[in-house]
């Protein structure tokens, strides 16, 4: 190339250099004379200095920008400050380093430098955007955001229509603006550390996190706060003037405590002055001298406010006042009392305990004493003392696997339901009971082991049963000559199965007051029972199986009852001389006993057709059983003749174990012939709804109806049983009947004794006398709405689940809390709802005590239902009638009203002891589950 050409080449290259050099400096200050401001992208302690002339603003389109803001902008320029700053922001490095080569001297230098920060620059990018456009005006050190503006710093995030942010002073203000109509929109809405506040004008600054808000209102967990001018400290608490607290999610809330000065601790406490109860923005005379409403989650300790309460019988009271005691998430106590005018009162211990994935748990300790009439008349003064103890224990399943144990203790003396539940279902239940079990299974082998004690009361008759300690060793079915691997066809002998049940009985029956009492333990009896079944099944013929099989039996005693007839002693049963005294004789006594059977069922099908009818078929299933078994009389010193009256006719052959928690061994040998016969009914008929060609439905008549009987071939007289008659069906999947009977086929002599001739031997058209007989109708109807029987569902899931989980708990206990409690669980989504019951029972038995036969007749009808009057009206009733004397037992009535925040419900107690009414009025929200309006009264009072 020639010279000349190449100087040229060079020259050009020069000079574009210096050329770009030139305009990359003179660049930002050419931007700076046109209004716009540079950005730079530093720590947010950079310092941005602006000119002090600026032209006219110029609108930007909004887009997502981060800008460093510093207070220390505000020095005019000229200052020493200000050279200082765009010395320091615009100044070279003294040593410069070239790209890419790094040594440990620089590095040295590059750990080492240090910039001085002004004492209120920001330590985080303050992060802005709006929608309609973002307008920077640089000599008023302002920007503002038009249309959905939003600004982000920290953890505070600000939304707004418009905002307008003062360099200055650091003040962010937001403020909503009008539409077409004169409406605002874009009210502000600030979130800072969980809590929001959507007002209407705000005042936000950046450097310090203050906050002045005007006309707000902020959510605090279940409660709502309006305040007309609010103040946000930097460490987020909140001062409120003029402000209205709430639950009531409603723009114009259906009341409102109203309070002059309010404190809001967040995520702790909402803390007020004297306040007054507004309802429908009407005050009311109603008011409270300071209020605390926690906000903080989670387990806290506290006081229980009591309720104010009438009774007629204990006067005015306050019920279940108390503490919370919160020890932990493990562990925590409730502890509640009631005081009543008239001196009684009562106290309540209930712990809770759980550990999560191993067991969970809960107690109840009540006492009571209620007092009745006038201390200074004694003859019409009395008092009851009482308690109560329920104990529940749940054990995980996967805690330990093949071992269980579980409690459910309901126990306590028979009065005190009668004077301090109110409860339905707890008032008409007669019968409490208690089960405590321990389980084991080994895995991989046949055995099992469970320990237990059990206990059943009757809270009318005051009987008691307690039984413990109870224990069972069982060893399942086992198949000795099966081998492991079976090759070619199965021998019959495969099928010889061999079992293994150990039984342990430690009981005694008693009437409740006796117990812990010297009688009680003279009375305990003490049983353990063998028994080794030894089983075989075997097909025969077409349709035939042969069951045969041997059984033995084992029986310790450690105590005998000897009864005796006392000629000479009066017996206020009959009004009469003559008793049976009974004693006990301590020992260990020994009751073998061995029986075989064999027995032949089969299954016989019949179909009933039918054309040009709605009922296609029906299907009778008759499964016939027919069998012999055999047992020799090996205890027939364990027996005796006890008389029981002076006549000599009234005798009755009695063994010294009957009653025994084991069992008494069966009176001779017995030889009999065992026959049973159960039917199945069904029929098919015609259905829209099914989609296949026969538009076909099955619908079950009968599930099960028959008789059972034996005739034993080896007894002296009265060789035939009794025969058992049972029958249970549901009808069209709505009413469920069960019904049971027991038919004695001997004739009864005037004197009640049972004679050795058939009923039918005297002309009767019958199987015999009808000793005993129930039966049982039920149904539940609901309407048919999709929400009432996915909430029933619910229910019912709920009640049967297992799940240990404190939430799945406490989920539980509120579901049968709801079943318990109608009137406080309304749910207004069910139209309507009945369930009817019906029961009936008859008995005719002979006693020893009085020589007479004893004939026990009752029935009653049980009702429970509800139905919405209006969306908002809910009326309900419970109620049990006995038939007998057509008298109403225990009932309630209740009428409930949704009203948004709060519920009235109205309960009435119409007839029996604690007959009374009451309103309550109280809110939904859990934060102010104490504050009740309650008004309770008895139909005593005057």
């Amino acid at each position: 190339m020639h010279a000349r050409y190449k100087n040229n080449y060079k020259k050009f290259f020069r000079s574009l250099y210096l050329l770009l050099a030139g305009i990359i400096l003179v660049f930002p200050f050419i931007l700076d004379t046109m209004g716009h401001p540079v950005f730079h992208a530093l720590h947010p302690s950079a310092v941005y200095a602006s000119p002090d002339t600026v032209p006219a603003r110029k609108p930007v389109k909004a887009a997502a920008k981060a800008i460093a803001l510093n207070n220390d902008t505000t020095h005019k320029p000229g200052t020493d400050s200000s050279k200082k700053a765009a010395d320091s922001a615009h100044a070279a490095p003294q040593d410069s380093i070239p790209a890419g080569f790094v040594t440990e001297e620089s590095q040295r230098n590059v750990d080492t430098v240090h910039v001085k920060l002004s004492k209120d620059s920001l330590d985080a990018p303050v992060n802005y955007k709006a929608r309609d456009s973002i307008v920077l005006v640089v000599p008023e050190k302002k920007f503002y955001l038009y249309g959905n503006a939003n600004t982000k710093y920290k953890d505070v995030d600000l939304t707004a229509d418009k905002m307008d942010y003062a360099q200055g002073t650091g003040v962010m203000h937001a403020m909503p603006s009008k539409d077409t109509a004169g409406k605002l929109v874009g009210r502000p809405v600030m979130v800072n550390g969980g809590q929001t506040f959507d007002s209407d004008t705000l005042l936000y600054n950046i450097g310090s996190q203050k906050a002045l808000i005007y006309n707000t209102r902020s959510q605090y967990g279940e409660g709502f706060i309006a305040s007309q001018v609010t103040k946000k400290a930097p460490d987020n608490t909140i001062f409120g003037f003029k402000n209205g607290y709430t639950t009531c999610n409603l723009d114009t809330p259906h009341f409102a405590f109203r309070a002059r000065k309010i404190k809001v601790i967040p995520n702790k406490l909402v803390i007020s002055g004297p306040a007054n109860l507004e309802i429908m923005g009407i005050p009311t005379p109603l008011y409270i001298p300071f209020a605390i409403f926690p906000l903080s989650t989670g387990q806290r300790s506290g006081l229980l406010p009591p309720q104010y309460t009438t009774n007629v019988q204990k006067g005015l009271g306050l019920e279940n006042g108390g503490y919370y005691i919160g020890l932990g998430d493990n562990f925590d106590m409730t502890l509640r009392g009631s005081v009543f005018s008239y001196g009684s009162w009562a106290l309540t211990a209930a712990p809770t305990y759980r550990v999560r994935y191993r067991y969970s748990g809960g107690m109840t300790l009540s006492f009571s004493n209620t007092r009745f009439g006038d201390p200074a008349v004694k003859q019409d003064f009395s008092t009851s003392r009482d308690f109560h103890v329920t104990w529940n224990h749940t054990m995980d399943s996967k805690a330990r696997p093949g071992t269980t144990f579980g409690a459910s203790v309901n126990f306590g003396t028979s009065s005190y339901n009668k004077y301090n539940v109110t409860d339905y279902n707890t008032r008409v239940n007669n019968n409490i009971g208690s089960s405590i079990t321990f389980s084991k299974s080994w895995q991989g082998k046949p055995y099992n082991l469970s320990l237990g004690l059990t206990h059943s009361q009757n809270l009318q008759t005051r009987d008691m049963t307690v039984s413990f300690p109870n224990a069972a060793f069982t060893v399942n079915t086992i198949y000795p000559f099966q081998p492991k691997e079976v090759v070619g066809t199965p021998k019959w002998y495969y099928k010889i199965g061999v079992g293994y049940t150990g039984n342990l009985q430690n009981s005694v029956s008693i009437k409740d007051s006796l117990f812990g009492k010297q009688q009680m333990w003279d009375a305990m009896q003490t049983g353990f029972q063998h028994n080794v079944p030894i089983s075989l099944s075997l097909p025969v013929m077409k349709g035939f199986t042969l069951s045969p099989g041997i059984s033995f039996s084992d029986r310790w005693y450690t105590k005998e009852i000897i009864r005796t007839w006392n000629p000479g002693e009066y017996n206020p049963a009959r009004d009469t001389l003559g008793k049976i005294d009974t004693t006990y004789r301590q020992g260990f006594f020994q009751s073998p006993d061995v029986s075989a059977s064999i027995s032949l069922t089969t299954a016989l099908y019949g179909m009933y057709q039918f054309h040009h009818s709605k009922v296609h078929a029906i299907r009778h299933v008759l499964r016939p059983t027919l069998g012999m078994s055999y047992r020799p009389d090996l205890n027939k010193k364990y027996f005796y003749d006890l008389r029981y009256g002076n006549r000599p006719e009234e005798v009755q052959r009695v063994s010294y174990f009957d009653g025994s928690n084991v069992g008494a061994p069966s009176s001779g040998a017995s030889g009999a012939i065992n026959f049973g016969i159960d039917n199945n009914l069904e029929m098919k008929v015609y259905s829209k709804k099914d989609t296949s060609a026969l538009h076909e439905k099955k619908v079950k008549l009968l599930d099960g109806f028959g008789i059972n009987g034996s005739y034993n071939l080896l007894a002296d007289s009265q060789k035939l049983s009794n025969f058992s008659l049972y029958a249970r069906t549901n009808l069209f999947d709505k009413l469920n009947i069960t019904a049971a009977g027991t038919l004695d086929p001997y004739v009864y002599d005037a004197h009640g004794l049972r004679t050795n001739r058939y009923v039918w031997q005297d002309g009767a058209l019958s199987l015999g006398h009808l000793t005993s007989a129930s039966i049982a109708l039920s149904t539940s109807l609901t309407s048919q709405s999709k929400k009432a029987k996915e909430k029933e569902k619910q229910l019912q899931d709920l009640a049967e689940q297992q799940n240990t989980d404190a939430a799945a708990l406490a989920q539980k206990q509120q579901a049968t809390a709801m079943r318990t409690n109608p009137a406080d669980y309304v749910d207004f989504d069910i139209p309507w709802k009945v369930d009817i019951s019906y029961s009936l029972s008859y008995n005719k038995s002979f006693s020893l005590a009085t020589g007479q036969g004893v004939t026990t007749f009752t029935q009653a009808v049980t009702l429970n239902g509800d139905f919405s009057l209006t969306p908002k009206w809910k009326l309900g009733a419970q109620s049990s009638i006995n038939l007998n004397n057509f008298q109403p037992q225990y009932s309630n009535l209740y009428v409930s009203r949704d009203l948004h925040c709060w519920q009235m419900s109205i309960n009435v107690v119409p007839y029996g002891f604690l007959r009374s009414f009451s309103i309550t009025i109280q809110p939904k929200a859990g934060i102010l589950r104490d504050l009740r309006v309650n008004r309770a009264k008895s139909f005593y009072d005057q």
